[in-house]
């Protein structure tokens, strides 16, 4: 990757000039970036580095700094380090320890009220402050942790239109997980600086959050920026803490193409490998030819022991070369990679640009070896070799039931879980070499072959590469139940066949018998309530028919113990584990019935054979397969009635028993029905205020689930806080218009449903309420003319609708009053209603509350307004 370098030394003279054409003042500029990272040292105490890079003429200058521990107290912490660089830069180091007082989440912050002037990105910056933050997190489940280091500073250099990639090159100490983020640069009390964006890139600007590598592709103006990014850090997938970084980029105008590395390989090897490998960089500049200069930082460089090794500062001209060697050891094995970031820069002015590579190295730990498997009474003994890394916390041990073949790649450590094993015990000293797995005490079954695989495991959840498989059968020298089939379906002669494998492996020199097999029974899965049943004579009769019990309705499991029945010497052999029947269970629904399936048996079942009854030969023909417990029979006839039954087809993965193991179910009879409402119609309500009428009209779009309708139903409410009800239906099914007529209002709700013939009815439409308002409302005249004449002799409204009463009342223009009523129609002949004489010409003034017939209700509405009274005598 490219990005430019910092370099110090290219302020001079440029930074002079920058900063003059910028505006700058010594006297306000100030803070430029930093970060605060934390480092655990006992108990709840822990000691805080705060690094702070600044402007070093301004008279701002912080001997210490005020730090916030994020527990209600600050403090001031002192400076013990200063680091002038040249051309105006120092780097800042405040050491300061607090103890907290319980666990908690702790945000730990620095604010500062001198950024520095001139950012680009953050308006009026020169009085806007500096803050960063670090989260700590005390978590006693989770752990002591220390913050992720950070090798690179976070202040570089750009140049305009050249891609920009910075690295922080952290790691973390304690092997935890590490992300990246971009965040907002923040200001006053730790709230995001209003105005402030992202800087302004030709493509983009961004972070990869695995690599850290903050890609600026490509800058567009000359001028100082400044960007913030969280460092996080994750155990066991919970995220315990974070770093912020406020980091400074100086983009300057650059004649100069960036270097290049050539591609590198991320790397998965066995602990106390040596690796090693060449790293190769060029730079396309010919005119002149740049010198370049390569390096290379991460954990490995730094770990306590064998650290790793390369040459540099290597330097050339146009190109260079390096090699990398690490001579890995046990200790270097952790769960999360090493990363290395290797860096190539130019030395062209005033801008050097890099390139930077970030190759992953994971350490893994050896095999355990020598794994060894052996039966013993009735489990499996285990033994290995102990790992060669005696900083390995234990063992995990992993069985499964058959042989898989796992090898693993360079990067696959632990036992996944898509090859099937299971763990079954860890061991948490690294010096036990042995584990003896009788289930938990239960006893294996007898019959299976037991492969296992062992890994070491460490403190921060590394696993090591998985021991070859080791496998192993217990001898046969127990009975081994085999069949458990129904014969017979009947709820009172029903009847079971049920077998088993007698011991081949018996010594019947120490148990000489003679021998009885006793049978136990129980109307469950997991024989809950084992009932003996009855008993054989022999080793050799291993067969037994229930009868008389009910297989229409229960399922049932057995389990049979042998004994050594000598008068006077009588004790348990051995037993089976309990093994049940398939028992069937169904369901119809429209032209299809769905079947399903329990059992639980020792061995594993791998293949189910549907079989449904002829109807015409009475026999029971195949009809399909399937590798789950349950099947659905489709394409039948609603109505009839089909009967079923499962054949189950498994066996043992040991080699002792034969296979394949055929059981049969119960047979089982259900009948396909309708329950499927048939589809959700459309719905359209059209009104006519002239005729006070509403039109619906409705369809449905699929043609298949039309098919399926034979009834319409019409739902209705005059009022949106009503229930809709059904006020009428069709079986005209290509009958989709209603028209709802002789309302009181056409205010209402509608939908509509589709009905099968089943009576499965649909969902309703989507509900359509209708109000007033798209019809004339109740209006009055403004003049009339009670001369009897025949014309207009009458104040009377407009013609209307929905009204069921009204309140009206007119004055003269002194105030009197002079007619009221309640009839909507008003009928005023022009007459004072007290006096019955005829009120003289001229304007009156009405008030009418009109009580109208809405969705919501009987809702008043109030109108107003001026009334002329014209008589004949006035108009001569």
């Amino acid at each position: 990757m490219k990005v430019v370098e910092k370099d110090f030394r290219w302020f001079s003279p440029f930074l002079v000039i920058f900063f003059l054409l910028s505006g700058y003042s010594a006297l306000a500029t100030h803070q430029r970036a930093g970060y605060i990272t934390y480092r655990y040292i006992s108990g709840m105490t822990y000691e805080f580095t705060i690094i702070t890079y600044t402007y070093t003429p301004s008279p701002a200058d912080r001997p210490q700094l005020e730090v916030s521990w994020g527990d209600g107290t600050t403090e001031e912490v002192d400076r013990v380090e200063k680091i002038d660089y040249p051309n105006d830069i120092s780097k800042n180091t405040y050491v300061g320890q607090h103890t907290y007082a319980s666990p908690s989440t702790y945000i730990i912050s620095v604010e500062d009220k001198n950024r520095n002037g001139g950012v680009l990105n953050i308006p009026n910056s020169v009085n806007v402050a500096f803050y960063i933050e670090t989260t700590l997190i005390i978590n006693p489940f989770l752990g002591a942790n220390s913050s992720p280091l950070i090798l690179n500073p976070p202040i570089d250099n750009a140049c305009v239109n050249q891609l920009f990639i910075y690295n922080p090159s952290a790691y973390d100490n304690d092997g935890d997980s590490i992300s990246y983020k971009l965040v907002f640069c923040k200001g006053e009390d730790g709230l995001v600086i209003p105005g402030y964006t992202y800087p302004l890139a030709n493509i983009s600007f961004g972070i990869d959050p695995v690599t850290g590598d903050l890609v600026w592709n490509s800058p567009q103006y000359i001028g100082e920026y400044n960007a913030a990014f969280l460092i996080e850090e994750w155990r066991y997938g919970v995220r315990i803490g974070y770093v912020t970084v406020d980091m400074q980029i100086l983009v300057a105008a650059c004649n100069n193409h960036p270097p290049v590395i050539a591609p590198l390989t991320d790397l998965c090897v066995e602990a106390g490998t040596n690796v090693g490998f060449p790293v190769y960089a060029s730079d396309p500049d010919t005119q002149p030819v740049d010198q370049i200069t390569l390096t290379a930082t991460g954990l490995p460089f730094i770990v306590n022991t064998s650290h790793a090794v390369f040459s540099q500062p290597t330097v050339g001209y146009g190109s260079v070369n390096s090699y990398f060697a690490w001579q890995t050891t046990c200790y270097h094995v952790r769960k999360n990679p090493y990363n290395v970031v290797f860096k190539v820069k130019d030395n062209r002015m005033p801008v050097n640009l890099i390139a930077i590579k970030t190759v992953f190295i994971k350490i893994v730990a050896p095999a355990p070896q020598n794994l060894s498997t052996s039966p013993l009474n009735n489990g499996i003994f285990l033994k290995w070799d102990k790992t060669v890394c005696e900083n390995a916390k234990g063992y995990k041990i992993y069985r499964k039931n058959a042989y898989y073949g796992f090898i693993p790649d360079s990067c696959e450590t632990g036992v996944p879980a898509y090859t099937g094993y299971t763990l079954i015990a860890t061991l948490n000293n690294v010096n036990d070499t042995s584990y003896f797995d009788n289930n938990n005490s239960l006893g294996l079954p007898h019959g299976n072959k037991y492969c296992y695989m062992v890994i070491a495991y460490f403190s921060d959840g590394a696993e090591s590469y998985a021991s070859l498989e080791s496998c192993a059968e217990l001898p046969q020298n127990v009975p081994v139940i085999t069949h458990v089939s129904i014969r017979h379906t009947d709820n009172l002669n029903g009847s079971a066949y049920v077998s088993w494998a007698s011991p081949k492996e018996l010594d019947t020199n120490i148990v000489q018998g003679p021998y009885k097999y006793l049978i136990y029974r129980s109307p469950s899965f997991n024989l809950n309530t084992p009932l003996l049943i009855d008993s054989l004579s022999g080793l050799n009769d291993t067969i037994y028919i229930d009868t008389l019990i009910n297989t229409k309705t229960n399922g049932y499991s057995y389990k049979i113990d042998l004994f050594n029945d000598a008068p006077g010497n009588r004790f348990l052999i051995g037993s089976t584990e309990p093994a049940s029947s398939v028992f069937v269970s169904s369901f119809g629904t429209n032209q299809t019935v769905n079947l399903s399936w329990q059992f639980n048996v020792p061995w594993y079942n791998q293949l189910f054979t549907i079989y449904r009854q002829n109807p015409a030969t009475l026999e029971f023909d195949s009809i399909g397969f399937s590798y789950n417990n349950h099947f659905k029979d489709t394409g039948l006839t609603n109505g009839l009635s089909y009967c079923y039954l499962i054949k189950s087809s498994g066996s043992y993965t040991g080699n002792q028993i034969i296979s394949p193991l055929i059981n049969f179910s119960q047979i089982i009879c259900d009948i396909p029905v309708d329950t499927i409402p048939p589809c959700q119609p459309q719905l359209e309500v059209r009104t006519d205020c002239k005729l006070n009428q509403n039109t619906l009209v409705w369809h449905i779009t699929d043609d298949d689930c039309f098919k399926d309708v034979v009834k319409f139903n019409i739902y209705y409410a005059p009022f949106d806080f009503e229930d809709l009800e059904i006020i009428y239906s069709t079986t005209n099914i290509n009958d989709s218009i209603y028209i709802h007529t002789n309302l009181a209002s056409i205010a209402g709700c509608y939908a509509v449903s589709a009905v099968d013939s089943f009576n499965n009815e649909s969902p309703l439409t989507d509900v359509i309420c209708l109000d007033i308002d798209s019809c004339s409302l109740y209006t009055l005249p403004n003049v009339f003319t009670p001369n009897n004449d025949g014309f207009n002799d009458f104040f009377v409204p407009f013609p209307y609708q929905f009204v069921e009463k009204i309140n009206l009342k007119i004055y003269n223009r002194w105030g009197g009053l002079v007619f009221e009523t309640d009839d909507p129609d008003i009928m005023w002949n022009g007459k004072n209603r007290f006096t019955n004489m005829d009120c003289s010409s001229g304007v009156y003034y009405f008030v009418c509350d009109v009580y109208e017939i809405r969705l919501s209700g009987l809702k008043v509405r109030t109108i107003s307004g001026f009334l002329h009274l014209v008589r004949s005598d006035v108009a001569k």
